[in-house]
C-alpha cells in the first residue's frame, strides 16, 4: 500500500514543470526581509483591469496578442498580460545583457516600483520564485528567479491565488506563507501548490511546494 501511495505521489509532482529559463546566476540579485504573510486590500480599477485579463488567459495553450505571438513560458504569459494595458515589464536595464523573461520582469520592477514580501499584497501584483527548477544543471540551490506570476486574489486565510504558466496550461495556483510546507488540509483545501518537479538529483533540502520556493512580491507603483 506504501508503495502504491508512494509511486502515486511521484507521477503527480513529475507532471509539473518550471518555468524556461537561459541565463544562470550564483547569487539571489536581492535579500529582502519583511513579515511573510498576506493581507487582503481592495483592487484598483486598473488593478482588477490586470487581473480580469490574466483570468481570461486561464486554460489557454498559445499566446496571441493583436497578431503578436508571445513565448508561452511564465515570463511570456506575465508579459502579455501587463502588455495589454499598455506596460512593457521587459522594458527594462538589467545588469546582465543576457537576461531572461524572469530576469527582465524583475529589473523592470526594480525600476519602476517596489520587491517586498508582504505584508499587504495587491491583485495584479508580481510573484517571483526561486529555485523552482535546477536551471545551470550543478544540481546546487543557487538558482534565483526561475518562476513569476500574477497575484489574482488572497483568500481569507491569507492564502494567495496566483495565475501562471507552470506545467502545460496556464492554470491558477496557491500559495500560502503561514504554512509553506503544507501541500493541502486534512479536509483536502489546497494551501500550497506543487511548483518543482521532483528529481532523484535534487538536494535533499530543496523544497517543492510554492511557499517553500518563495521570493517576494513586485508592485508597480504608478498603478
Amino acid at each position: 500500500m506504501h508503495r502504491i501511495v508512494f509511486i502515486w505521489f511521484i507521477i503527480a509532482i513529475m507532471t509539473l514543470v518550471g518555468c524556461t529559463s537561459t541565463t544562470p546566476e550564483q547569487r539571489h540579485p536581492q535579500k529582502l526581509e519583511g513579515p511573510r504573510c498576506c493581507q487582503r486590500v481592495e483592487a484598483t480599477p486598473r488593478r482588477a483591469a490586470i487581473v480580469r485579463t490574466a483570468a481570461r488567459l486561464v486554460g489557454a495553450r498559445t499566446i496571441d496578442l493583436n497578431g503578436r505571438r508571445i513565448a508561452y513560458d511564465c515570463a511570456g504569459v506575465t508579459r502579455a498580460i501587463y502588455l495589454e494595458h499598455g506596460i512593457d515589464l521587459y522594458e527594462s536595464a538589467p545588469s546582465d545583457d543576457k537576461a531572461n523573461g524572469v530576469r527582465l520582469i524583475y529589473a523592470h520592477v526594480r525600476q519602476h516600483g517596489t520587491l517586498h514580501q508582504g505584508p499587504v499584497v495587491h491583485p495584479g501584483d508580481l510573484v517571483f520564485f526561486d529555485n523552482t527548477w535546477d536551471l545551470n544543471g550543478d544540481g546546487l540551490l543557487n538558482d534565483p528567479l526561475t518562476h513569476v506570476g500574477v497575484v489574482e486574489r488572497v483568500e481569507s486565510d491569507g492564502t494567495i491565488v496566483f495565475i501562471s504558466r507552470v506545467a502545460d496550461a496556464i492554470e491558477r495556483y496557491r500559495m500560502n506563507l503561514a504554512l509553506p510546507h503544507v501541500h493541502q488540509t486534512a479536509d483536502g483545501r489546497v494551501l500550497n501548490d506543487y511548483i518543482r518537479r521532483k528529481r532523484s538529483t535534487d538536494p535533499k533540502e530543496i523544497g517543492h511546494l510554492t511557499g517553500e520556493l518563495f521570493a517576494f512580491y513586485g508592485t508597480r507603483l504608478d498603478r
